[in-house]
């Protein structure tokens, strides 16, 4: 089985703020995961990239907010979009007045 694209697309929410969002299937987890999913979630404002969720072979389910990276635990796919959107919407009420 080849990886299957679930999820490939790009939001854009103004002139500056988009979400490039990609999750696919595949046939074997990548290295350090335990599941079968390879993705790669971002939200890019002002040519920053603010908040991303990614399991990138070698390090494994992580999260970066702002210039901090963390440990990540993937439950499902539906789980990692909204903790995702979570995080969007809390770095926005941070950020709103910047």
């Amino acid at each position: 089985m080849k990886a299957v694209a679930l999820l490939r697309t790009r939001i854009a929410f103004s002139e500056t703020a988009f979400a490039q969002l990609a999750i696919w299937k595949v046939p074997k987890p990548v290295a350090e995961s335990t599941h079968s999913f390879k993705y790669r979630l971002a939200y890019v404002v002002g040519g920053v990239c603010v908040v991303r969720y990614d399991n990138e072979a070698g390090k494994g389910d992580h999260r970066h907010f702002d210039a901090k990276e963390n440990a990540y635990i993937f439950q499902t796919p539906e789980k990692l979009l909204a903790d995702f959107v979570r995080d969007m919407m809390r770095w926005n009420r941070e950020n709103r007045h910047s």
